[in-house]
């Protein structure tokens, strides 16, 4: 049986800061660059935090078509709930590298993101489940899964930034 090698969480908070330093400076292409080829992206429901994407109404369920399609719409003129640009703070922290499933590394954070957009500030508070793999000597973003612990999204009830 092979065991895969673990990162240090210095390692995969080095890779998160880098990550969150990317999206509040909205260099999603190259954020992009921190994913794999088959990348999975998502929100589900507040009420029901644990869905499947396959049966659950997810707020985003992005495989990696979509996620390129999400930036590209962000990045350009099309997205108008982004244009001009939200400006957003993260803070991650309680980084923990939880094991390994199969190839994957199971790693778990908690998030706060402040977004500023028209003299208001909206605060999302919650989790990040994500599963990554060594590719080469770096890691790599398999999957991504914001689990916020709103009860509802208020006030306008969208997220049209990538959390």
């Amino acid at each position: 049986m092979n065991t895969i090698e673990l990162p240090s969480r210095q390692e995969v908070e080095d890779l998160l800061y880098h990550e969150a330093a990317l999206l509040d400076e909205w260099r999603l292409d190259e954020w992009l660059e921190l994913l794999t080829e088959n990348a999975i992206y998502q929100i589900p429901p507040t009420d029901v935090p644990e869905g499947d994407a396959r049966n659950t109404l997810f707020i985003i369920a992005d495989d990696a078509v979509r996620i390129r399609s999400r930036v590209k719409q962000l990045l350009g003129k099309s997205a108008w709930a982004e244009n001009p640009h939200s400006r957003t703070r993260r803070m991650i922290t309680n980084v923990r590298v939880l094991g390994s499933e199969g190839e994957n590394i199971l790693i778990c954070a908690n998030f706060a993101v402040h977004r500023m957009r028209y003299e208001s500030v909206d605060t999302y508070i919650g989790h990040y489940n994500y599963k990554l793999i060594w590719q080469g000597k770096e890691l790599r973003i398999r999957e991504r899964r914001a689990i916020l612990d709103h009860e509802a999204l208020r006030p306008h009830g969208k997220i049209s930034f990538i959390l």
